[in-house]
């Protein structure tokens, strides 16, 4: 959830270290620092609060030198303050070190390295890794940096610079913390994310677990903790600046909504052969007569991703007639879970460095099942520990509630769904060809969604001041109305709650008033009648009612208080459709409530920490 950068070469280090901070502001934060080497002199810089702040700091009195490293502190241990903000120095203020991530075996180190003398000056965990690298600094940088990793616990990254070799930054990943490498002429970045690096280079290296790096203006060595070298190829990313720039439109999150039409054909592009009635993803990774073999399918994954996985299971069960389980990410480890080689786990992950989810896949390659990943992020962890992956192809998502990856997933689910039928002998070859045909007009069914815009924002105005929501939907939707409801929690900070419309009378229904808004999703389909039902009750206990419904439903609208249309399609491709509606509600009402929504309070784009 922090934000490490690092930079040597022949600049400035501070002109590239602050400028990446900033790309990485939408991770979340409370705090921020550098820290630079400049004539065998360490200097260190940091403040409370935004990035401003630490700027307001950094204009008074610069740091010079032209290697270094900066960070955006999201608090784990001990309370934002000056004290607790990255960097972290050691007793002679030699070194500084950076740190994302969480030292399990931290107390028992600090308690250790007490007795020996070494004075603390802050309640973190990372102070401690700066005075274990001092314990051996003898043996030198890098070598003092292995054997420090070697003794700590827990999910890490770290990077660190000293006085003591002024032309280094040397890093340290184990675990769930991403490292990415940038390669420049004669100049080499450092990040916790791609975004930091764009509009500086596009060819990176993905640091590896229990890899370290050890960097200098045009040289880059990799090597395990135990210091034999590894050999990696960069890696070109598809993504440039203009990709992570607003782009004229208000926040990030109101442009990747925007982007969606885009997203979806990417991701669908020369995977589907209408012609043929085929899909075609050669980095799945697992042969059809594999595919053939399968008795369960497992989708682990959280947050967003979790309701993109509960459309998969509607899809998978459909298409394929494969039983399929959905596992919060973060509880599968702790049920003992059942697996072996004929179950597929699918890991679903935007960035492919959430923690739960990572941990969750290497739980399943343990008790030997076979693993496919759906991610955004190419050379990210959770695609290279899969035995195959399925990439979103979404482009860079900046915005913390995530939008157009969600519906790059959905469709993502959708490929994989008919795949598996096909490859199983059960979909059938007419309603295959229907539905990918279907997909292929998506994209223009979407844009004209969104040019609804102004009309979903005068929606929105009306209920902005609302402190409570429910969403009902049922079948493929019932994941939606959870989905619409998260987003309205996390950017608007009312609580709402996504409900299956059919456990409306079993809780739900005691809260319904003429202050309650209720969305109703329903588009018509397989479980019109019952959701129309359910608008029945909902309206005989005075409740208000925002209908996502098909355009020209004249039924509904006779029912609604509000109607967001959305074009006539199949049934197992409208979620891509109900999905902005939702997106775009939630936005607005967020934005009229003086709500930050490219950075919600309190949460962050990856977590990449238990």
């Amino acid at each position: 959830m922090c934000g490490i950068v690092g930079y040597v070469g022949p600049r400035e280090a501070l002109t590239v270290l602050l400028p990446a901070l900033r790309r990485l502001e939408y991770r979340g934060y409370d705090s921020a620092g550098v820290a630079t080497v400049h004539r065998g002199t360490l200097e260190v810089r940091k403040a409370v609060g935004k990035i401003a702040r630490l700027e307001a700091v950094l204009q008074k009195d610069p740091p010079r030198g032209a290697v270094g490293v900066a960070h955006t502190r999201w608090a784990t241990h001990g309370r934002p303050s000056d004290a607790n903000a990255h960097p972290h120095t050691d007793c002679t203020a030699s070194l500084a070190i950076v740190h994302n991530g969480i030292i399990g075996n931290y107390r028992e180190l600090r308690q250790a390295l007490a007795r020996e003398g070494h004075r603390f000056h802050s309640q973190t965990d990372t102070e401690v890794i700066a005075h274990l690298i001092e314990r051996h600094r003898e043996n030198g940088l890098p070598e003092a940096m292995r054997r420090a990793a070697r003794e700590l616990q827990g999910a890490y990254a770290i990077a660190c610079v000293t006085k003591e070799a002024p032309g280094m930054l040397v890093a340290v990943r184990c675990g769930s913390s991403p490292l990415i490498i940038g390669v420049g002429e004669g100049e080499v970045f450092l990040a916790s994310d791609i975004p930091a690096l764009l509009g500086e280079t596009r060819e990176i290296l993905v640091l590896g677990e229990g890899e370290q790096a050890i960097l200098r203006a045009g040289d880059i060595t990799l090597c395990t903790l135990t210091g034999e070298p590894v050999q990696r190829s960069a890696t070109t990313i598809p993504w440039d600046r203009e990709a992570a720039e607003k782009g004229g439109y208000a926040h990030f999150m109101l442009k990747e909504i925007f982007e969606q039409p885009e997203a979806v054909r990417n991701t669908m592009r020369d995977r589907v052969d209408l012609e043929a009635g085929e899909i075609r993803i050669p980095e799945l990774g697992l042969p059809d007569r594999e595919l053939v073999g399968l008795n369960r399918l497992c989708f682990v994954a959280c947050g967003t991703s979790l309701n993109a996985a509960l459309v998969g299971k509607y899809l998978v069960e459909a298409f394929a007639r494969l039983p399929v389980e959905v596992d919060v990410a973060s509880e599968f480890r702790y049920r003992q879970p059942v697996l072996d080689s004929r179950v597929l786990t699918v890991p679903i992950s935007q960035s492919g460095e959430t923690a739960d989810t990572l941990a969750a896949l290497r739980e399943a390659r343990e008790q030997g099942a076979r693993s496919v990943a759906i991610c955004n992020v190419v050379g990210s962890s959770v695609a290279r520990e899969a035995d195959g992956v399925l990439y979103t192809r979404a482009g860079i998502e900046i915005g913390v509630a995530s939008t157009k990856a969600f519906t790059a997933q959905l469709t993502a689910l959708i490929l994989l769904a008919v795949k598996l039928g096909l490859a199983r002998g059960f979909a059938d070859r007419a309603l295959v060809r229907t539905v990918l045909k279907g997909l292929g007009d998506i994209p223009d069914l979407m844009a004209g969604v969104l040019a609804q815009n102004e009309m979903i924002r005068a929606v929105g105005a009306r209920f902005a001041a609302s402190r409570d929501c429910l969403y009902l939907g049922r079948g493929l939707h019932y994941p939606l109305a959870l989905e619409g409801a998260l987003k309205l929690k996390e950017i608007a900070y009312i609580h709402a709650e996504g409900y299956s419309a059919g456990e409306m009378k079993h809780g739900p229904i005691a809260l319904i008033d003429e202050h309650m808004p209720v969305v109703a999703i329903t588009p018509r389909g397989p479980t019109y009648e019952k959701m129309a039902a359910n608008i029945e009750e909902v309206k005989a206990r005075d409740g208000i009612v925002i209908a996502v419904a098909t355009a020209g439903d004249s039924e509904i609208g006779v029912q609604a208080d509000v109607v967001l249309p959305v074009p006539a399609a199949l049934y197992w491709l409208q979620p891509l459709l109900v999905a902005l509606p939702l997106q775009l509600l939630a936005y607005h009402m967020a934005v009229l409530r003086g709500c930050d929504v490219d950075q919600p309070r309190n949460l962050a784009k990856s977590v990449t920490v238990e």
